[in-house]
């Protein structure tokens, strides 16, 4: 953390990324009375196909920037311009450029409505794929579910399967299965209960200290990839 915050504060460039961040086709719209930013880069190719890329907790659209010309322009990177995509990478709300929500009710159900309005009246979609992880995996998941047939396809990670009430005749295999689960839990989701049950005292903590901001989300970053604790043999500095 001492030698990322170093970097942070007397090397990193910022209005480099920011220029590279304004090259991208960037809109507001207003779906449903909440002011939703997206990415909306067309695909290159003879039929794109359109695609939904979702950011989970602790990230935003930026993370999309790396892959969106590979989707958009498939021909342009080595592979078939009939495989390119219609690349519409939205923020969540309270996310980056889109609006902070004026009520209660904001759940996973409520933002997946949001996406299919964005999707067929925003930008007249009728059937797209869709792509997310982690809290964005829980939206599509509810997206599916009330509008199916707007779906062609989900892509889908960084959800943990619900272990509820274990059965007593699993195979051995899947006894394992449930037992890594919930030790993944157990040790991965401490930040989650403390936001959800003590969310302003730890707001105060980690608005009063970027440093201390950054360690909270940066760790997640280190958990939750395959850099096996190198952080900087899967992301930069400037990435993170």
């Amino acid at each position: 953390m001492k030698d990322l915050t170093d970097y942070w504060r007397d090397r990193f460039d910022w209005r480099t990324h920011e220029q590279a961040i304004n090259g991208f086709p960037q809109f507001r719209a207003e779906v449903d009375g909440v002011g939703i930013h997206f990415i909306h880069r067309r695909g290159a190719g003879p039929d794109p196909l359109p695609l939904v890329l979702l950011h989970g907790w602790l990230s935003s659209f930026v993370q999309m920037l790396k892959i969106i010309p590979l989707l958009a322009d498939t021909a342009a990177h080595g592979g078939d311009a009939a495989d390119s995509f219609d690349v519409v990478v939205p923020s969540l709300p309270r996310y980056g450029f889109s609006d902070r929500p004026a009520a209660r009710g904001m759940s996973l159900g409520r933002i997946a409505s949001l996406v299919a309005t964005l999707m067929r009246d925003g930008l007249g979609y009728e059937r797209y794929a869709a792509r997310g992880s982690d809290l964005e995996g829980g939206v599509l998941q509810q997206l599916a579910i009330a509008h199916p047939e707007a779906l062609v396809g989900l892509h889908l990670s960084g959800i943990n399967p619900y272990v509820g009430q274990v059965p007593e005749d699993l195979m051995p295999a899947e006894q394992e299965f449930v037992a890594n689960a919930q030790r993944w839990n157990f040790q991965e989701m401490s930040y989650a209960m403390e936001q959800s049950s003590k969310p302003q005292t730890l707001a105060y903590g980690m608005n009063d200290s970027p440093v201390g901001l950054a360690a909270w989300i940066i760790e997640k970053f280190q958990r939750w990839s395959d850099c096996n604790g190198d952080l900087e043999s899967r992301f930069s500095k400037d990435e993170l």
